[in-house]
């Protein structure tokens, strides 16, 4: 079953050479890079990737990857980057030197877990500057909870404060919203009578402030994932070039299994499709379709999928079945050929965490 389809082949070189090439810029101002391994599901050899080209922390949503990264005998500080669940406490002191917190409730308890344990946990605290996920938008509460830790919690030390922007609310990593970041770390040092270890400026799309050289001085912390293993889209969304990081690391390729001129509006009366939908039909007359073996429980949604050949079009997908119009291919698709795609961030995650799916290492 080693060369089975469909098969995600993953450049471990190339992986390696993006890890290296953002430290090293992120190095020369100053910054830290959290490698992020959720969008690669935790693959054990991507974990040890993002620790061999030098990221400072391995960071993740979950805990399950991080006790692989944990279980594969790496070193470097472990970083939650989802605000922890009451119900996870003991196994985040348990896994993580560092989580990000917006809930003093919560701190509470890792405070007293921490203590159980006999562990000093280190927590950044973070600020919702208008991205509106996770964060205090009361910036005074913020303030007050860091008082709060500073004084009264022995086995919490606040260590940064952190922001996200840009993956609920598409708010920008502007020069002025990181200064805001900046400001409220200073209240809070104010406050405290002591300099933070860290400000966190976001995630992969602070990399065009890295790129051009105009992150704010005290930015010293970034989070990233995607921008390392895709490096897809800071260009493809804001046109934000990120020369020389390899857009070529993630490669699906999957297995003909029909060839056949068959209509393109299906016939007889339409109902919904395998997943409750009524999709609508442009009818082109009989053309020439191949039909994959892998569906939308391989990778999520077909229309995500970016063909490696452009003359190739992409009409669908069931479960287990890609319905691909080959009429104008300059290649005469036969049943055992293989296809190859490229892949988005969203698809990248089902890939790799489907078991269905052959993850092979080039």
């Amino acid at each position: 079953m080693e060369n089975r389809y469909p098969r995600l082949e993953v450049n471990l070189k190339h992986l390696k050479e993006n890890v290296v090439e953002v430290v090293e810029r992120c190095g020369k101002m100053g910054v830290q890079v959290a490698g992020v391994i959720k969008g690669a599901t935790g693959l054990s050899e991507v974990i040890k990737t993002f620790d061999e080209g030098g990221a400072a922390f391995i960071a993740s949503s979950r805990l399950e990857q991080i006790e692989e990264a944990v279980a594969l005998g790496i070193e470097k500080p472990m970083m939650l980057i989802r605000i922890p669940m009451l119900s996870e406490i003991s196994e985040v002191i348990r896994l993580c030197e560092y989580s990000l917190n917006s809930e003093l409730q919560v701190i509470k308890a890792l405070n007293e877990e921490a203590k159980a344990q006999g562990k000093l946990h280190k927590v950044i605290l973070m600020a919702d500057l208008g991205d509106l996920r996770e964060g205090y938008w009361d910036k005074e509460e913020l303030v007050n909870v860091a008082e709060y830790i500073e004084n009264k919690l022995i086995n919490i030390q606040l260590v940064g404060v952190g922001t996200n922007v840009g993956c609920y609310g598409s708010i920008l990593p502007t020069n002025e919203k990181l200064e805001e970041l900046v400001q409220v770390a200073e209240a809070v040092e104010k406050r405290i009578g002591r300099e933070l270890e860290y400000i966190a400026g976001g995630a992969t799309s602070s990399l065009m402030r890295i790129w051009e050289g105009k992150i704010p001085d005290r930015v010293n912390l970034l989070r990233v994932g995607e921008g390392i293993l895709l490096a897809r889209d800071l260009e493809e969304y804001y046109g934000h070039k990120t020369e020389p990081l390899h857009k070529d690391i993630f490669r699906l390729k999957a297995e003909v299994i029909e060839v056949k001129d068959k209509p393109t509006h299906p016939v007889g009366e339409i109902g919904v499709d395998a997943f409750g939908h009524k999709p609508e039909y442009l009818d082109r007359g009989i053309r020439r379709r191949a039909l994959l073996a892998m569906g939308k429980v391989d990778y999520g949604s077909p229309n995500e999928l970016i063909p490696m050949e452009k003359e190739i079009e992409i009409l669908g997908a069931s479960s287990d079945h890609t319905i691909i119009d080959v009429q104008d291919s300059e290649k005469d698709y036969k049943v055992g050929d293989i296809m190859e795609f490229d892949v988005c961030y969203a698809t990248m995650v089902y890939l790799t965490s489907c078991k269905n799916v052959n993850i092979a290492y080039i």
